[in-house]
């Protein structure tokens, strides 16, 4: 309400009206909370005064600053390494990698390409010969690229050999390590390329290869007796020439073959049936799991049929195909290089799928999924992506929506440009915020790609709507320098709260131990307070200036032209209303009321319409009682207009324009919601709400398969489905450390291999087959020359003093039997007959363990391979020469204490996350036990990568929700000054993380880190939807329904634009090709919206209602005794009426009135209401504050 003018204005006889009623703060602990935030608030004036006062410079400075900050993106670094994005900083795990990875090197020993092939027909049989020659033309077809495989193929344990044409061959002829179902059948020697030649025979390759005979015809040539004695002890034997035929009547098919004669097709399920043999027997076995899915068996466990193929063909690291090539005439004029070499290897991966996909004709009876692990990293960069046409799309969206909801019929009202820049203005906060996490070294991952910008749109533009709402509603009367400077006095505490809560959840959520959400929740903590910024400090600059737009009567959107709507509004002195008496309880009255001019159409004349003398009559019935128009309202709320008969035009307004989400929150919805019925049902409502969402939570399984994070309908999608579902095999190795002495723990390492075999998810070995171990194989090498040496040594081919006549294996075992491990006599010859290699427990005896691990490693290199030992540090390089005379090759470097060695195990059955839980544990106990015998161990390989995060993860989760709402509760406790309205707010925001918990159970959404950390950010979401209502509350007078009826009438807008807005944000993922950013992220943060608008506006509200806190303030009226009281009127409240006598009780009544003088109207058009903007007048005074408005606010100096 405006003040009287001074008094030498006032007209004679005017008497000043009493001073209305004051607000008065309740005594006792609440005169400090209210001390306080007045103290807030009065910062929050000042700093708003002093931003419309320089609006031009601040703007110019935030904007200069924001846009300086967001030129921080051309630095932005985009992670797409799975194991720098899921591998918990810190944790066991990636200590464990590191030191693999310090030992070992950085990039793996190979890469893997696979072939899987599975019927068109559900469950038809692949283990017929038809089907192994669709897969063989695969394979063929997908091979032949511009490197020959025979190239770039990774080679296990080629053997030295000094014979140099016998070199020469076996590096053109040593096989590639391919695992596949063919190796079974002759035509599996098409697969390896590389060719000899030996003049007088054709060119010698694999086809056509039977190692026995070329031995034979070499043997008068060139002494082959070691090399022989290799080939026999990996039991190559007739190599490829002596398996069956998939079509024996083949002109090529070898005679050699146990098919050729009969010409009978093989079985191809007896011939499966244990797996398949690459060219050593021994070394070289592919169990059935890795060559065959779906399998079906017989009673008695023979193999009847299968649905699925699969080949897998090992690659070169770059690196080795960098040293492979160095040096080489078919590289040296290309600049070689390891980044070229990987390039090369990328490349022909890439080809290698596609001509893999497209071997077979459509109408084949089969089909073919490739991959490989450039496949992967070409996914997870198109995943990271930023899609530049969703981008634009959901911002131009968003700035549309935002321009639609705040254009006004009253041009003088219209905020649509004030829409559009406060898009415009968070879309360069959120670009700035991303660009300062990039200046701080975070990295990007596809979460920040995908996700975080559409995010970060909603949430900051939540705010821009309650500053542009709480602008247009200023108090009547507000001095026009001091608008803004109101507007953040009443609206700051709200945006503040929210913001620091919002930044509070990210923060809390970068407690989850994933880099990839951590970085995520960072960089939205950052691009949230940035928002934060741009809303309280350029946003009201851009609100002041189009303050100034408005004054100067332009046109929204196009202000360069000038308003044929607007409305001036000047003061009129107070004039009498009438004689009569004041109602009882009612000191004085002072009402504004609004006279409309009009350019009659008979005339150039402007004719200014006023009230007719008017009484005071009640207005109609409110569906909240007297209630809502109590003394605490403001005057609108008291005063009606109602036009006269008679008057020569009339003031109408279209009622889609009169409509707004306020007057439906105060006159329909807050009515309805706050009926004791209503209550009820409300309650019951959110209570099966919860209780379902409890039952629900029990519903929610860990995990997150890549084929969730794969588009749908793609091929490498089908791929991982066709994989989970037939081949869930994971090589995974336990890798035991440093620090403990090997020679003298091999009973402790026994057991550690024997302890991890057992488990359940580990694919045990054949019967027939010993453990590929390398350990294993260290002591069965020992055993095999100690018999040799055994068997020459009884037939006296080696003696004390010579062992040239014997073996070479009988030479090794001598070598080694007479050392001793002392430095001072190395060698001592009396332990040929009282020593052994392998003790009678199995032992190796310690003083000879790291000098036979030497001769091991140089002598059994198809061993060593198949051991996958990696042994660091490598064991020095031994060369064996039975006839060195000088008695050096006596002496055997001993190798160095080992600091790191692995044992490969295949693990089997993991398809669900429990299942890689359990075999997990298992592991880590296994490694435990281990530990208190003294060996130190620790399991390698994918699954503990990427799937431990879940042994921890639900505790994490519960951690950081909890202390999430212990932290939203003190922070809303601190600002809002009052614990119970914040025990309220964290008790909606505790249901609403368990009903968002409980549907994605109901969804099948399953529980991953993403999710936990979408749950941990709905903390600081939801209070978005809540703070502002219970803000509204607290600062409210009167009884709980009517303070909870005017938040909702002060509230309701803004919340439900910002919603929509966050909508509308996330709207944008739903078009994203990657289901799993719709499922995930899309669906979930719907949800929360939605979760978050009934909560904020329905639950919250009845419970304010309910059990709400005390009022802060009361409003306090003097009653005069002198004056009877009168019957209270119907409905409560006054309005304007048609004149009639007064009732004897009334007496003079003094009002304050507003004239508005509009311009003609344009021809054609509708007249509308006239604007509500208060004065424009330098004379204006600020009003008394409201309840809202508790804070002294100083003074504001003139706008210069």
């Amino acid at each position: 309400m405006a003040r009287p003018p001074p008094l030498g204005e006032l007209p004679p006889g005017y008497t000043p009206p009493a001073r209305p009623a004051t607000p008065q703060i309740l005594a006792g602990s609440l005169k400090a909370p209210l001390w306080l935030r007045a103290y807030f608030q009065g910062l929050l004036f000042s700093l708003g005064c002093g931003i419309q006062r320089h609006c031009g410079k601040v703007l110019f400075l935030g904007l200069l600053a924001f846009g300086a900050l967001a030129l921080g993106l051309r630095v932005a670094i985009i992670e797409t390494d799975l194991e720098q994005l899921w591998v918990e900083v810190g944790s066991r795990v990636s200590q464990e990698l590191e030191y693999t990875k310090e030992k070992l090197g950085e990039e793996a020993a190979y890469t893997s390409q696979m072939l899987i092939q599975t019927p068109r027909q559900e469950g038809e049989n692949v283990l017929t010969p038809e089907a192994l020659d669709l897969h063989l033309q695969a394979a063929l077809t997908a091979s032949k690229v511009s490197w020959d495989l025979n190239k770039i193929c990774y080679k296990s344990g080629v053997p030295l050999i000094e014979n140099g044409m016998i070199e020469r061959m076996i590096e053109k002829l040593f096989p590639c390590v391919i695992l596949t179902p063919l190796d079974c059948f002759w035509e599996g020697a098409k697969l390896q390329g590389g060719s000899a030649y030996l003049p007088g025979r054709p060119d010698i390759q694999w086809t056509n290869l039977d190692p026995e005979q070329l031995l034979e015809e070499l043997g008068p040539f060139a002494s082959l007796e070691g090399f022989r004695e290799l080939l026999d002890k990996a039991q190559v034997g007739q190599a490829y020439v002596g398996r069956p035929c998939l079509h024996p009547d083949d002109l090529h098919c070898p005679p050699s073959a146990p098919n050729h004669h009969s010409r009978q097709a093989p079985n191809v399920a007896q011939e499966l049936s244990g797996g398949c043999h690459g060219f050593s027997h021994k070394f070289m076995h592919w169990q059935e799991e890795l060559l065959l899915g779906g399998m079906a068996r017989d009673p008695q466990g023979q193999l009847l049929r299968a649905e699925a193929l699969q080949s897998t063909f090992l690659l070169m690291s770059p690196r080795q195909l960098y040293e492979h090539f160095r040096g080489d005439y078919q590289t040296h004029d290309i600049g070689w290089s390891e980044e070229q070499a990987g390039t090369v290897l990328q490349a022909w991966q890439r080809r290698f799928v596609q001509l893999a996909q497209e071997a077979l004709p459509e109408n084949a009876s089969q089909q073919i999924h490739a991959f490989s692990s450039t496949t992967l990293d070409d996914i997870l960069h198109a995943f990271s992506e930023v899609s530049a046409a969703r981008v634009v799309g959901g911002y131009l969206l968003m700035l549309a929506y935002a321009c639609v909801t705040m254009l006004r019929w009253d041009c003088a009202q219209s905020q649509g440009a004030v829409g559009l820049a406060g898009v415009l203005l968070v879309a360069l906060a959120v670009a700035s915020g991303l660009g300062l996490c990039a200046l701080l070294g975070i990295a990007f991952n596809a979460a920040t790609t995908q996700v975080l910008p559409f995010l970060a749109l909603g949430i900051g533009v939540d705010d821009i709507f309650l500053l542009a709402h709480a602008f247009t509603e200023a108090p009547p009367g507000t001095p026009l320098q001091e608008r803004m400077g109101e507007c953040l006095q009443r609206t700051g505490t709200s945006v503040t709260l929210t913001s620091i809560n919002n930044m509070v959840a990210f923060f809390m959520a970068a407690l989850v131990p994933i880099p990839a959400l951590r970085a995520f929740s960072l960089q939205a903590a950052i691009v949230v307070g940035c928002n934060f910024a741009a809303v309280m400090l350029v946003f009201p600059a851009v609100l002041s200036l189009d303050l100034h737009r408005r004054h100067c009567q332009r046109l929204d959107v196009l202000c360069c032209f000038s308003s044929p709507c607007s409305a001036r509004v000047i003061q009129i002195l107070p004039q009498e209303l009438g004689n009569g008496t004041v109602p009882v309880g009612i000191a004085h009255l002072t009402a504004t009321v609004q006279a409309f001019a009009h350019c009659e159409a008979s005339s150039q004349h402007v004719v200014t319409i006023l009230p007719p003398q008017a009484h005071l009559v009640p207005p109609p019935s409110d569906p909240l009682g007297s209630e809502l128009f109590s003394p605490g309202g403001s005057t609108r709320d008291l005063l009606g207009q109602e036009e006269g008969t008679g008057q020569k035009a009339a003031c109408k307004s279209l009622p889609c324009a009169r409509w707004s989400l306020a007057h439906f929150a105060r006159s329909q919805f807050a009515p309805l919601l706050l009926q004791s019925h209503t209550k009820a049902v409300v309650l019951v409502l959110f209570g099966a709400l919860l209780g379902l969402s409890l039952y629900g939570a029990t519903l929610v399984q860990d995990g997150l398969a890549l084929t969730d994070v794969v588009p749908r309908g793609t091929k490498e999608h089908a791929f991982l489905s066709a994989q989970l579902r037939y081949f869930s095999l994971y090589e995974v190795a336990l890798v035991t450390q440093g620090g403990f002495d090997y020679a003298h723990s091999q009973r402790a390492l026994f057991d550690l291999h024997q302890r991890f075999s057992s488990l359940k998810a580990v694919l045990p070995p054949p019967a027939t087959q010993a453990p590929r171990t390398w350990l294993h194989y260290y002591r069965n090498w020992l055993q095999g020359i100690q018999a040799a040496f055994d068997q020459d040594w009884a037939s006296g081919r080696i003696t004390h003093h010579s062992y040239r006549n014997g073996s070479e294996d009988g030479a090794l075992a001598y070598k080694l039997l007479v050392q001793t491990g002392d430095a001072q006599e190395p060698l001592d010859f009396s332990q040929l007959t009282t020593k052994k290699l392998v003790d009678k427990e199995g032992l190796i005896p310690p003083e000879l363990f790291y000098m036979g691990l030497t001769v091991w490693v140089s002598s059994d290199p198809l061993g060593l391979a198949a051991s996958q030992a990696n042994f660091y540090p490598p064991p020095p390089e031994w060369l064996h020469d039975k006839y060195d005379t000088t008695g050096e090759n006596l002496r055997i470097p001993a190798a160095q204490p080992l600091e790191f060695a692995q044992f490969p195990f295949l693990l089997r059955g993991l398809q669900k996350t429990a299942d890689f839980v359990e075999a997990i544990e298992g592991a880590r106990a296994a490694c435990a036990e281990a530990g208190r015998a003294g060996v130190r161990a620790y399991p390698s390989g994918s699954p503990f990568l990427f799937w431990e995060q879940y042994l921890g993860l639900r505790r994490c989760f519960l951690l950081a929700v909890c202390t999430l709402l212990l932290c939203t509760f003190l922070v809303c406790a601190l600002l809002l000054l009052n614990p119970w309205t914040a025990a309220l707010i964290v008790l909606v925001l505790a249901m609403m993380t368990v009903e968002l918990f409980g549907i994605m159970g109901f969804l099948g959404i399953k529980l991953s880190a993403i999710p936990v950390v979408i749950l941990v950010a709905s903390v600081g979401i939801g209070v978005e939807f809540t703070v502002h209502v219970a803000l509204g509350f607290l600062t409210a007078q009167g009884s709980r329904n009517l303070r909870a009826a005017r938040a909702l009438e002060r509230t309701f807008a803004p919340v439900t634009d910002g919603a929509i807005s966050t909508l509308l944000g996330l709207l944008m993922l739903a078009g994203s090709n990657f289901d799993f950013i719709v499922r995930y992220f899309f669906v979930v943060l719907t949800i929360l919206t939605l979760l978050g608008l009934l909560h904020g506006l329905v639950l919250l509200p009845v419970l304010l209602s309910i059990l709400g806190p005390p009022p802060e303030v009361v409003q306090m009226y003097k009653e005069s005794a002198e004056v009877l009281s009168p019957p209270a009127p119907q409905g409560g409240g006054l309005r304007w009426g048609v004149p009639s006598t007064l009732p004897q009780s009334f007496a003079r009544v003094t009002t304050s009135m507003t004239v508005a003088l509009h311009p003609p109207p344009l021809p054609g058009a509708y007249i509308h209401p006239a604007s509500e903007e208060p004065t424009w007048s330098p004379a204006a005074t600020p009003a008394a504050n409201g309840p809202s408005n508790l804070g002294s606010r100083g003074l504001c100096p003139a706008t210069g």
